[in-house]
């Protein structure tokens, strides 16, 4: 008798569904992974929601999982812990991450899983996606001892980076976002909060992630001369305008652009593999737990995704709860 699982798609742009599918039995070096959380990233899965992708971006955005093709019918996500239930005796009852949509079990190559150390919480690895995200810009922004630091947009990726920028020697680090609410966050993190026209000016590094035109011109604002903008936000099929006359010229400014899809060249020595087991290790800290704003169960997720992408639930990332069905 053919097993089954339950999945979420995207049916068609705004509207989801949830779906019996065909679960194969695991080859010798694959794993049946059971999903006990996964979390909805609310800048990129709402935007693939809403059929926000633009054509040309369509292979770029490929999630390593996905199903189905850009604007829909579509299997779309990238945050899943699980455990594993048959596979490998080295990997059999652990808990693992694995860059995988909302399915309630699932298999793969068992290279696609990255165990989850024990100092870290299952509900809380559903973070390392982002997280990792937040490594490799880092690794890009190769931010100094000392340094002036902002970053402009408080959303799942932006606190991310202020939360590892807090760990860094002598940064001064303000999380700068049009939402008061974003304060205690901040707080949470170990960062410094300021609303954007507030914001501590003269800043050797600004992080921009609030993927809005205003964020960036405010972020180019708040540079020292020479300063850099290193640019995590993505815009999908937006048109932005910059102020790049003005003073852009006469202060050297620099707008770098960073993104997960491949390793910093400035960490040429490392591969993906190294860089999310890295993100795992450094969810040991509690204090990302404040990134986790919301939880809903998995057959609530054709409700829930319209209420994310209008902006209703005011979510940083919402975590899924999965029960033992399908």
């Amino acid at each position: 008798m053919k097993r089954t699982a339950r999945a979420f798609w995207i049916g068609s742009p705004g509207h989801g569904e949830i779906r019996d599918v065909p679960l194969p039995d695991p080859a010798g070096d694959e794993v049946l992974v059971r999903s006990l959380w996964s979390g909805v990233s609310r800048g990129t899965e709402t935007l693939v929601f809403r059929g926000g992708v633009p054509e040309s971006q369509h292979a770029a955005m490929r999630a390593p999982f996905q199903e189905g093709d850009f604007p829909g019918p579509v299997k779309y996500g990238y945050l899943n812990v699980g455990v594993v239930e048959e596979g490998p005796a080295a990997l059999l009852g652990r808990t693992v991450f694995c860059l995988y949509p909302h399915q309630t079990r699932y298999v793969v190559p068992a290279s696609a899983v990255t165990p989850v150390p024990d100092s870290v919480p299952a509900g809380r690895a559903v973070l390392a996606g982002t997280v990792e995200t937040a490594v490799n810009a880092l690794w890009d922004a190769r931010p100094l001892i000392g340094d002036r630091i902002a970053v402009v947009g408080g959303g799942m990726v932006g606190c991310s980076v202020a939360a590892l920028l807090a760990r860094f020697p002598g940064a001064r680090v303000q999380l700068v976002d049009a939402d008061p609410a974003r304060a205690k966050t901040a707080e949470a993190l170990g960062v410094g909060f300021a609303l954007p026209a507030d914001a501590l000016g003269d800043r050797d590094l600004v992080v921009h992630a609030s993927a809005t035109e205003q964020g960036l011109a405010r972020a180019l604002e708040l540079l020292a001369p020479e300063g850099t903008v290193l640019e995590l936000s993505w815009y999908g099929d937006r048109k932005v305008s910059l102020p790049l006359g003005e003073a852009f010229h006469s202060r050297r400014l620099v707008i770098r652009s960073s993104q997960v899809g491949t390793v910093s060249p400035h960490r040429a020595d490392r591969s993906y593999a190294d860089r999310l087991a890295l993100a795992l290790d450094l969810l040991a800290d509690p204090a990302l737990d404040a990134l986790v704003t919301g939880e809903s169960d998995f057959e609530e997720l054709p409700d829930l995704l319209p209420r994310l992408a209008s902006g209703e639930i005011p979510a940083l990332c919402h975590r899924v709860r999965y029960t033992d069905i399908g």
